[in-house]
């Protein structure tokens, strides 16, 4: 039985119901005129201290700033152009008319063949329904942020946490479309934190929520709500071996998101820094079987040819040898730092990254051999198709 992480795709338009009416509790709430748009602001002392879970409070105070979102000509998958058409869900985050959502919510495609939606319109909990811009879209965290004209709608925005907050056990709620059933309500916890999930381009989203909050088609881009309704992550894969949702449900953080949103305000588009590398953990037993200097780091099997790394005069594995049922590259260095900060477990790297931006230069703390050295490294920038080595 194959065991996949999945997307949670745009179901099929449709299938789409009738949006639910109402507009959820406005007694905990004033109103603030921008134009014609009405901007629903929370009194009741959001994040200030502990807040018993209330998954009924925290729906009546967010699913109005909760939108199934739907794209039109999407192709058939892999196609070009014409028909297709896929659902998801999103969430305003500014009463200027900005809404947050999954980038494959709203394209087809992956890596450099990544393509827009040819429409998209947003449909609100109180049966409104417009068109709405693709802003811009991050391909490599799968976030995309849309834009409507806010003229006479009423605008609930929900507010963006801080992965800070993050702890396993916590309970969240998750808001959304699944299989076109709009406004529904899940719940769960946080299952693990610091996940790495597939992206849309070959390299990998780190920094992942995983929640048992069930998530199904449909869910792609909604929010995961804290006990006080602040966004944690938006909802984007399950892990399944059917297709289907099975307690193993994945979000992109919060600060992913908000790193995207503030390069996808500013130009349209996400740039990421790229070094060029792919490692393999260093544990204990690892070490010992191979003589390794250090228990832990990241120990460098591939070096893409004329990538930042190898023009820095880092180095990959020599020679093949086989280690519980692993084959690794021996020889190459071990990175144990990235400009100070140590690298211990297998994402450190990429976590470390994306601080900096393309043109950036770091140093490398590396073990080469007994003896640790410094490189001095100007960082590249991701390509949309990932290298054999990335």
């Amino acid at each position: 039985m194959t065991v996949r992480r999945a997307l949670v795709p745009a179901l099929a338009a449709a299938l789409v119901a009738a949006g639910c009416g109402g507009r959820g509790d406005e007694t905990r709430t004033v109103r603030s005129e921008t134009t014609r748009v009405e901007v629903l602001q929370d009194t009741g002392g959001r994040g200030g201290g502990e807040r018993a879970f209330d998954p009924s409070a925290i729906y009546r105070q967010e699913s109005p700033g909760v939108v199934t979102v739907i794209s039109t000509g999407l192709g058939a998958a892999g196609g070009q152009g014409g028909g297709g058409a896929g659902l998801g869900s999103g969430f305003v985050i500014s009463g200027d008319g900005e809404i947050a959502t999954n980038a494959h919510v709203v394209t087809t495609g992956e890596g450099g063949a990544i393509r827009e939606a040819d429409q998209v319109y947003v449909r609100f909990q109180d049966d409104n329904q417009v068109a709405a811009e693709i802003v811009g879209f991050d391909p490599f965290s799968d976030v995309a942020l849309l834009r409507i004209d806010p003229k006479g709608l009423t605008l609930r925005p929900l507010p963006l946490g801080s992965a800070g907050d993050l702890a396993v056990g916590s309970p969240v709620a998750a808001i959304g479309s699944p299989f076109g059933e709009e406004q529904s309500l899940s719940v769960g916890v946080i299952s693990a934190l610091d996940r790495s999930i597939q992206s849309l381009t070959g390299f990998d989203t780190v920094g992942a929520i995983q929640t048992d909050a069930a998530i199904n088609h449909g869910n792609s881009g909604g929010p995961l709500l804290d006990a006080t309704g602040r966004v944690l992550g938006i909802n984007a894969q399950i892990q399944t071996t059917t297709g289907e949702g099975s307690g193993v449900g994945f979000a992109v953080s919060v600060d992913t998101v908000k790193r995207s949103l503030r390069q996808l305000r500013a130009d349209g588009r996400a740039r990421y820094a790229y070094l060029g590398v792919a490692t393999s953990p260093v544990y204990p037993q690892l070490a010992e079987r191979f003589g390794l200097p250090v228990q832990h780091g990241a120990w460098v099997q591939d070096v893409t040819p004329g990538g930042p790394a190898a023009r820095a005069g880092l180095r990959g594995g020599r020679q093949e040898a086989r280690f519980q049922d692993r084959t690794y590259g021996v020889g190459g260095d071990i990175i144990v730092a990235i400009d100070g900060r140590p690298v211990r477990e297998e994402n450190d790297v990429a976590t470390a990254l994306v601080r900096f931006s393309p043109g950036d230069e770091v140093s490398l703390q590396v073990m080469r051999g007994d003896k640790r050295q410094t490189l001095r490294v100007k960082l590249g920038e991701r390509p949309l198709n990932a290298p054999r080595a990335g």
